[in-house]
């Protein structure tokens, strides 16, 4: 039994051959399965233009008719090739002579995996053979399995990391890992090959191994490239991880190896790293590991929901783990770098370790890699996949669809009709006391599951209409034929049962996936996109949240705000006695009680209702699930109308208040840390009914005094290629297209060129870049941009606006 690693197919001796690469319970082993035949599907009725097409071309194939059909509902021929030489040849002819072709995007060793429901678990025979290194199983025979959790604790992992010249020449490398295979007495393995003298550094001092013993020496880059091709093929481990390591690690350690043409040998077997640039420059590259993963932080915590308003190691180290490097900044990060390498090398050396060690925490605390194991296994996807959302759904689905009797479509090239978004309720504004939210539990998914929405059973329930579920927008879903729903189902439980067992990973695994669903149907990008399943779903969530709220101003209360599966209620104050008003305890509890007969009223409803329109079970799910003691809905900003996806409230719980903030300035990056600083207090003294007038006069006159200058810094993205921005040019770009004007003065590298982050100031004379603020900070911008805005997005609620309260001071503007 193993666990999926890398999938491979190629031309050998006339046929096309799949390999495997797993770990393994007795170490890292290759399948190799009986040959295939790559196959792609053809409508009937065009068998004889198609038939001619391959004539011509005379390649080695069969075909055969069978008894599936596509979407349109035409019966489809299987057309088989040996090779991928002669398949790809036949698909640009048949093409050519415009004959339906469907299924030729599904790669070879994918459509193998997902025809037997292979998923991320692989349990196989075949003829073993000892190799170097590893065993290869000859026609290997592959079943699907659930990877035991002595395998995943054995899988052996790496964090790399390497330094380098502003011009890409290579000065070290480091590899750190806590993997038990590497560890000895619970120590670390941690190393930095660098280039240099093992026992004089070029300052004079004595750099031996006996004084550093992280530090292992090489003469030259070629000669460190070498050594890190000896340590993989001694170590051999299973994964790499590190930072932004695919697209600029790897791929520079490729370029490098082909500069001192080397093959750099770092996959299983004895193959090579293989680098191929994406087809333009924003295109990430594509990287070849035989037998190994290369997983890269960055792309990992982003498929995992992750958000910071930097993706910077230093960034997310500070955020998750509370440390990080000495500092961000690129510029003196790369002058020092250089200073460091040539004249105190023990220190870089430390420095690049650090690197290796931070991502490695960083895994660690967010359970990052158990995340990616659990989405292969759940979906086949591989374990550096980014994204891939639509592979998943294509993964899980197309199996059941053959079965099924269909063949799918291709992806659309144009002519896709946007579905309708999700509920979003025009708000009351106001400051409330006790208003609490109620949540219906994965509610897409539970219209998938409730509603039937299915592909399959939507074109079931086109053909048989009388007894379907109706959808929007002309979609009928067959009551008894579909996969989908039972897919929801399966993954519900498995959630539950992860939280039952507080397996975080797991759990958020099981959502993401969940959630989404809807995202594939209702993107274009997807094969089994239809306006009808997307609009279903969207359309009826509409309905659910209308008809919820309606249900609970039945009840007596009144709805304040929606948002696609949240309903902000208002409690009435009536209801509380008179010790409960005076009790924060007493009303939290009644509020809760409230709450969850409310809850449990709404779920009764909808279950009757749905039984009494549709005759179908109710699987949707509305939770109780938080009690604002404070609950403020802004206006749109200049308006009176209430906003949408914006407010802020107070929590009690169990170790104290909290506040909580939506969309508002203390959540967004391009405001200040004063904006924040400002708006948590201010909240805070109005959620608590305390004076308000005099912080605002003391929060201007300390900004004035510049008290608050570290506070008065903007960072923004700068989104496009710096020359791509010709009009209406925002101040961010005009600080960096300054900075980078002084960079080039100074000789140093043009830091704001191709996208980046940019920190800046707002001056006298304009936008500045802090590392070249030369002018005086323009005070009165960030009173009249940063303060005022904040303050009148609360004080009218109380009588009161910024200007009134600033007016008190002669001579403030």
């Amino acid at each position: 039994m193993g666990f999926l690693l890398s999938r491979h197919s190629r031309d050998r001796n006339g046929y096309n051959e799949l390999s495997y690469w797993l770990a393994s319970e007795i170490g890292p082993v290759k399948l190799i399965p009986p040959t295939q035949p790559l196959v792609l599907f053809i409508p009937q009725d065009q068998l004889t233009t198609a038939l001619a097409c391959l004539s011509e071309l005379n390649p080695n194939f069969n075909y055969k008719d069978l008894n599936l059909r596509s979407f349109a509902l035409e019966l489809m021929s299987a057309f088989y090739f040996r090779t991928s030489h002669d398949y790809h040849r036949a698909q640009e002819l048949l093409r050519r002579k415009l004959v339906t072709v469907l299924e030729a995007d599904i790669r070879p060793p994918e459509r193998y995996l997902m025809e037997r429901f292979i998923k991320g678990g692989v349990e196989f025979t075949g003829i073993p053979v000892q190799r170097k290194g590893y065993i290869e199983f000859q026609q290997a025979q592959l079943k699907p399995a659930v990877m035991p959790t002595a395998l995943v604790d054995k899988l052996k992992q790496i964090s790399l990391d390497i330094e380098c010249s502003e011009h890409g020449e290579l000065y070290s490398i480091g590899l750190y890992s806590l993997s038990p295979s590497y560890c000895t007495d619970e120590q670390p393995m941690q190393r930095v090959y660098m280039i240099g003298d093992a026992n004089i550094a070029s300052n004079g001092t004595d750099n031996s191994r006996s004084k550093d013993s992280l530090i292992h020496w090489v003469d030259d880059e070629k000669a460190l490239l070498l050594a890190l091709q000896d340590f993989v093929t001694r170590f051999d481990p299973d994964i790499f991880i590190g930072w932004n390591v695919i697209n600029f690690d790897f791929r520079l350690l490729a370029q490098r190896a082909a500069f001192h043409n080397i093959k750099l040998i770092l996959g299983r077997g004895g193959q090579h790293l293989h680098w191929r640039d994406g087809r333009t420059p924003q295109q990430a590259g594509f990287l070849s590991l035989p037998g190994r993963v290369v997983i890269d932080g960055i792309d990992s915590l982003k498929t995992a929901t992750y958000n910071f308003p930097s993706f910077s190691l230093e960034n997310v180290a500070q955020q998750l783990l509370g440390v990080g490097k000495a500092s961000d900044d690129v510029d003196n990060r790369l002058a020092q770098i250089r200073h460091d390498f040539y004249f105190d090398k023990p220190k870089l050396a430390r420095y690049n370790l650090q690197d290796c060690v931070l991502v490695w925490d960083i895994f660690v605390y967010t359970r990052l890699l158990d995340f990616l194991l659990l989405r292969s296994q759940l979906t086949g996807l591989e374990l550096d996949r980014i994204g891939g959302s639509v592979v998943a759904f294509t993964n899980v689905y197309l199996p059941k669809l053959h079965r099924a009797g269909y063949i799918a479509p291709n992806l659309r090239d144009s002519g896709v009709i946007a579905s309708p978004g999700g509920y979003v309720m025009d708000s009351f504004p106001g400051l409330y006391d006790n208003v609490i939210v109620l949540d219906f539990k994965s509610l897409y998914p539970a219209i998938i599951r409730t509603f039937k929405i299915d592909p399959v059973g939507l074109l079931e329930g086109v053909q048989n209409p009388a007894d379907a579920i109706p959808g929007f927008r002309g979609g009928v879903f067959d009551r008894h034929k579909h996969y989908l729903p039972e897919i929801i189902a399966e993954l519900w439980s498995q959630r539950d049962q992860a939280k039952a067992d507080r397996d975080a990973a797991r759990s958020q695994a099981i959502k993401i996936l969940m959630n989404s669903f809807y995202g594939v149907l209702g993107s274009g990008g997807c094969r089994f996109y239809d306006t009808r399943l997307a609009s279903s779903i969207t359309m009826r969530g509409q309905e659910i949240m209308q008809t919820t709220a309606a249900w609970i101003e039945e009840q007596g209360y009144k709805v304040i705000y929606g948002d696609t599966d949240s309903t902000f209620v208002l409690l009435d104050s009536s209801k509380f006695t008179a010790a409960q008003r005076s009790s924060q305890a007493e009303r939290s509890s009644q509020a809760d009680r409230m709450g969850q007969e409310l809850t449990d009223h709404i779920n009764k409803k909808w279950c009757q209702h749905l039984r009494d329109e549709f005759n179908i079970d109710c699987f949707l799910d509305i939770e109780y699930e938080v009690h604002y003691n404070k609950f403020l809905m802004p206006t749109i900003r200049g308006l009176d109308k209430g906003s949408k996806k914006r407010y802020a409230g107070l929590v009690q719980t169990a170790t104290g208040e909290k506040m909580v903030f939506k969309g508002l300035e203390t959540v967004r990056t391009d405001w200040t840390e004063l904006a924040k600083m400002f708006q948590q207090e201010l909240y805070q003294r109005v959620f608590h009914g305390q004076d308000v007038v005099e912080y605002v006069l003391d929060t201007v006159n300390r900004t004035l005094a510049g008290e608050f200058n570290d506070k008065l810094v903007y960072r923004k993205r700068l989104r496009q290629e710096l020359a791509q921005y010709t009009k209406n040019i925002p101040p961010h770009v005009k600080a960096a297209r300054a900075a980078d004007e002084k960079n080039h003065q100074l000789g140093r590298p043009l830091r704001y060129q191709h996208k980046a982050w940019i920190r800046y100031i707002l001056t006298l004379n304009g936008p500045e870049a802090v590392e070249y603020q030369q002018s005086m900070l323009d005070f009165e911008h960030y009173i009249d941009k940063q303060l005022k805005p904040v303050a009148d997005g609360i004080l009218p609620f109380i009588g009161l606006s910024f200007e009134q309260i600033t007016d008190q001071q002669l001579g403030l503007f």
